[in-house]
């Protein structure tokens, strides 16, 4: 049986569902298909029709968005990583829809005008106002994570891995944590992960 083909690269939203094979560890092929125009041509739209990675070849499967190919995978290889319990399977549904409706909005707002827009165009107004809105969600995981290490279990699951994969940008923009210690403590542990090194070292 070959083996599973994941299409894009560690320097884009990619890297999460890069993280995740990691964590599972499994086999698999890279395909460093890019966010360019690699992403539009049709082999790949043959895969994805968004023309966006990440995106999953497992078998007969194929699979886009970063947060279902994560839980995809570690449902199916990923042990302790995915939940038996089904109020806990909700709750890694819930944290990772969760990060891409509470917390990427604003997240993302900062890193265009940050990371792509030219300097003279930027919009100092955007960010702040982006940096505010986040604090209601950042508060709210604050203080979920009071008092525990992860957010669902005793050990670190797929919720944690989407969140936090979700998150990450946030250290290329180098916003911190400061008035949410339980979230900084937290991702200090996510981050620290041998897996998200490997996946990070990958094209």
């Amino acid at each position: 049986m070959s083996k599973p083909q994941l299409f894009g690269i560690s320097g884009s939203r990619a890297l999460r569902a890069l993280w995740g094979i990691e964590e599972v560890g499994i086999a698999f092929e890279q395909v460093p298909v890019s966010y360019g125009a690699d992403s539009k041509a049709p082999g790949y739209l043959a895969v994805n029709p968004n023309g966006r990675i990440p995106a999953l070849i497992d078998g007969e499967l194929q699979l886009f968005e970063s947060m279902a190919i994560n839980l995809y995978l570690a449902k199916c290889y990923g042990g302790a990583l995915y939940p038996t319990d089904a109020a806990d399977e909700a709750r890694c549904w819930q944290w990772s829809v969760w990060g891409i409706s509470e917390i990427e909005p604003w997240q993302m707002q900062i890193v265009i005008d940050q990371l792509f827009t030219p300097e003279d165009k930027r919009n100092p107004k955007t960010v702040e106002r982006a940096q505010r809105a986040l604090q209601r969600p950042l508060k709210v995981l604050d203080a979920a994570l009071a008092g525990r290490d992860w957010l669902v279990g005793s050990q670190f699951s797929v919720a944690d891995l989407n969140l936090a994969g979700v998150m990450h940008l946030m250290k290329d923009i180098g916003f911190g944590y400061r008035e949410h210690a339980n979230v900084q403590r937290w991702a200090d542990a996510c981050y620290a992960r041998p897996a998200l090194a490997r996946a990070l070292a990958r094209p």
